[in-house]
C-alpha cells in the first residue's frame, strides 16, 4: 500500500513538469513531507473548461493543477467518512470495483510526489522487541514520480446551493501495484508511478477505453528506485520538515 509520501516541489515547478495550463495561486499549498490520508495534495488532472461567460461547456479539455483531499469519497457515498479507507486502488480490480470504475473510466489523475515511506518489522537487539522501522523510498536521479491516481466528486447534501463551493468535495486515491527493486525487498505493494509518454492518455477523458488504459499500468523497471531507512518521527503525521529524510542506522 502507500498510505505516507513526500510532495515538496513548487506550484510553478509542477506546472512546467506537467506542461499544466491552469492552476489557482490562491490553492498553493505547502511543501510536505510527511503527507497523509486526508490531507489536502496537488493532483494533475484533465477537464473540460467551462466558459466564464455563459457557464456551458466550451468542448476544450484542459490540463490542470489543483488541490484534491487523499481518500476518495465514491459520488453514491453517504457521507465522506468512506474516504479514509480508500487511499489506495489495487491495479489489479480497479476497473472493476464500484467504489472506482466510473473514476477508472473518466476521471484520472496524477499526483506528484518525491518519493513514499513504508514501513518494515525489524528485531531491536538491545530489547529483543519488533518494531517498524521506516524507510524513504525514492527515484535515484531525484526526478518526480507521476503517481497513477483517480478522482471522484462527492455532493454534500447539507448545502442547498450546488454552486456554492463548500456543495462539493474532490477527493483522489493512489494505484498500487506489486512492489519491485528496492520497494519489493520492504513491502509487497507499492503505489504505480507512470512515465512521461503516458501522461497524455492517462489524464484524456475521453479516453475511455479500459483496456488500452490497463496497458498503461505496468509495472515500473528494476534500478529506478532507491530507499534508506529514516527516523521514526515520520510515525507521528503532526511531524514534517526535511529532517524526516535524514538516514538513520
Amino acid at each position: 500500500m502507500c498510505g505516507r509520501y513526500v510532495s515538496t516541489r513548487s506550484p510553478k515547478d509542477l506546472t512546467r513538469l506537467f506542461d499544466v495550463e491552469d492552476w489557482r495561486p490562491e490553492e498553493a499549498l505547502e511543501p510536505n513531507w510527511n503527507v497523509a490520508p486526508t490531507d489536502s495534495v496537488y493532483a494533475v488532472l484533465e477537464r473540460s473548461a467551462m466558459d466564464d461567460a455563459d457557464g456551458t461547456d466550451d468542448g476544450r479539455v484542459r490540463r490542470e493543477l489543483r488541490v484534491l483531499r487523499w481518500g476518495l469519497v465514491p459520488s453514491w457515498a453517504k457521507d465522506p467518512k468512506a474516504g479514509s479507507r480508500m487511499i489506495n486502488a489495487r491495479v489489479e480490480t480497479v476497473h472493476e470495483k464500484p467504489a472506482y470504475r466510473r473514476a477508472f473510466a473518466k476521471r484520472r489523475c496524477l499526483l506528484p510526489a518525491d518519493g513514499f515511506y513504508e514501513w518494515d518489522p525489524v528485531t531491536d537487539e538491545s530489547t529483543g522487541k519488533t518494531r517498524k522501522q521506516p524507510y524513504f523510498i525514492h527515484p535515484g536521479d531525484g526526478e518526480v514520480m507521476a503517481l497513477a491516481g483517480l478522482y471522484e466528486y462527492w455532493r454534500n447534501p447539507d448545502v442547498p446551493a450546488a454552486d456554492d463551493p463548500d456543495a462539493w468535495l474532490v477527493t483522489c486515491t493512489i494505484i498500487t501495484t506489486e512492489a519491485t527493486d528496492e520497494a519489493g525487498r520492504i513491502h509487497p505493494r507499492m503505489p504505480l508511478a507512470l512515465t512521461p509518454e503516458h501522461y497524455d492518455t492517462w489524464l484524456d477523458p475521453t479516453h475511455q477505453d479500459t483496456g488500452d488504459l490497463r496497458a498503461l499500468l505496468t509495472q515500473p523497471a528494476d534500478g529506478r528506485l532507491e530507499t534508506r531507512a529514516v527516523s521514526a518521527a515520520v510515525n507521528n503525521v503532526r511531524n514534517d520538515g526535511p529532517h524526516l529524510l535524514n538516514a538513520t542506522t
